[in-house]
């Protein structure tokens, strides 16, 4: 009898100028969720691995994911008007019998489109499964065959973007990864806490049992057979490191001395 093979978890650093992480948008609103979905977090590892979009996903859709927001980030609203360089009114969304757009009627040539981002946003992103998968995945994130977004093809990710391999359970790993905020954000954070050595962070993770059903999980990207499949989710909050080490010049250290203490800085 074959023994199973062990799991493991990869650990991506989502952090970028932009995100996008759209579920369910229209032509003139494209939406953004407030963390990745798992078809981008799966789209982007198949991007990574070199998958055409016909390319079947069920290795891949079939890992566990868990995301933790480490720096939600604000909305941004992108506004777009849209027309024809021609001068010619622009086409609509219905098709004729033989599947070529119908012009606008009464003839439209300005048409306005919203799209949402997210600035300045972090996450901490664990995909678990097989090690030989996750050992694969590891690699192609390091040597990517197509250019890798998060989201969208303009939002181009910041470095690292793959923190490596961890041992355990996923929500585990998740938890004992230090914070990953920006410096700034950590510094702000510190101040106000007393470099406090853990912060309480929200976090998503697949569960079966879990009270929220999402239609995020891709079974294909063929641009004409799109289609997905829901998971069940639960959010908690993840007791972790900050990688915060007490400043013996605040207040309150034996030997410090803080010169603005009187200021309240």
């Amino acid at each position: 009898m074959s023994t199973p093979h062990p799991n493991a978890v990869l650990l991506l650093r989502l952090a970028a100028p932009l995100q996008s992480w759209g579920d369910r948008s229209t032509f003139n609103r494209r939406e953004t969720r407030p963390e990745p979905t798992k078809s981008g977090i799966v789209g982007l590892l198949a991007a990574a691995s070199g998958r055409p979009r016909h390319a079947p996903l069920d290795d891949l859709a079939g890992l566990a994911l868990g995301i933790r927001i480490d720096q939600p980030g604000t909305l941004l609203r992108d506004y777009h008007t849209v027309s024809d360089y021609r001068g010619q009114p622009l086409l609509s969304a219905a098709v004729t019998a033989k599947g070529r757009q119908k012009p606008t009627s009464p003839a439209k040539h300005t048409h306005i489109t919203q799209r949402f981002y997210l600035q300045d946003a972090i996450f901490l992103a664990a995909v678990e499964g097989p090690l030989g998968l996750i050992t694969t995945l590891e690699h192609a994130m390091a040597h990517p065959a197509f250019p890798l977004a998060l989201g969208r093809r303009s939002c181009a990710p910041t470095q690292p973007l793959s923190l490596g391999q961890r041992t355990g359970h996923l929500e585990d790993v998740l938890r004992q990864e230090p914070w990953q905020a920006a410096p700034a954000v950590r510094k702000r954070w510190g101040r106000q806490n007393g470099d406090a050595a853990h912060i309480d962070l929200p976090a998503t993770l697949d569960d079966p049992a879990g009270d929220e059903v999402r239609d995020d999980v891709p079974l294909s990207f063929a641009p004409q057979s799109r289609t997905f499949t829901t998971r069940r989710t639960r959010h908690t909050y993840l007791h972790s490191p900050t990688g915060l080490t007490p400043d013996p010049a605040r207040p309150g250290n034996p030997g410090g001395h803080d010169p603005f203490a009187l200021l309240g800085w």
